[in-house]
C-alpha cells in the first residue's frame, strides 16, 4: 500500500468508498465538508466528555438536585459540576429549575434533547464494558512488544 492509498480497514466501514481523497477515505457520494467535520468534533467533544457522560446517565434517573447530582457522581468537584450542567444547559440538554424557597432549590432535569442522548451513551457504555477486557489485552500485547516504532 502506498502513501496515496487508503487507510488499511477503513474500505470495511460502511458508507465509505476505496477512492482515496487526499490520502483520506469520505462517505460515498458525500464531499469533504469542513463545517460539518467541525460540528461534529463539536458536538462530541460535548457528549462525549467523562463528566457529560455521567451527568447525562445520572438524570437518566429523573430530576436532580445539585448536591444529588455531586454526591451521585463522587469524585467530581464542585466547580467542574457546574460548568458542566451550565454547558449542558447551554447546548439544550439540560434544564435548570430554581424553586423560590429559602434557600432556594435547583433541580436539574434532561430535556427531551437530553433524553434523546441516553440510548447512544448506554451503548457506548454497554460496549466499553463489554470491550475493556479485550482492550486491557491488547494494551498489554501492545506495550509488550515495544509500541509501534
Amino acid at each position: 500500500m502506498t502513501m496515496e492509498t487508503a487507510q488499511e480497514g477503513t474500505d470495511a466501514i460502511p458508507g465509505t468508498s476505496n477512492v482515496p481523497a487526499g490520502g483520506l477515505h469520505v462517505p460515498a457520494g458525500n464531499l469533504h465538508v469542513p463545517e460539518d467535520c467541525r460540528a461534529v468534533s463539536e458536538v462530541l467533544a460535548r457528549v462525549g466528555d467523562k463528566w457529560t457522560v455521567l451527568v447525562v446517565s445520572t438524570l437518566g434517573d429523573g430530576p436532580k438536585r445539585f448536591n444529588e447530582l455531586r454526591r451521585a457522581l463522587g469524585s467530581i468537584s464542585q466547580r467542574m459540576l457546574t460548568l458542566t450542567v451550565r454547558a449542558l444547559e447551554r447546548d439544550g440538554l439540560v434544564t435548570r429549575t430554581v424553586f423560590p424557597t429559602n434557600p432556594p432549590r435547583v433541580d436539574y432535569e434532561l430535556t427531551d434533547l437530553g433524553r434523546s442522548l441516553l440510548e447512544p451513551v448506554s451503548a457506548l457504555g454497554a460496549w466499553a464494558r463489554h470491550n475493556r477486557p479485550a482492550i486491557q489485552s491488547a494494551r498489554e500485547r501492545f506495550d509488550t512488544a515495544g509500541g509501534a516504532e
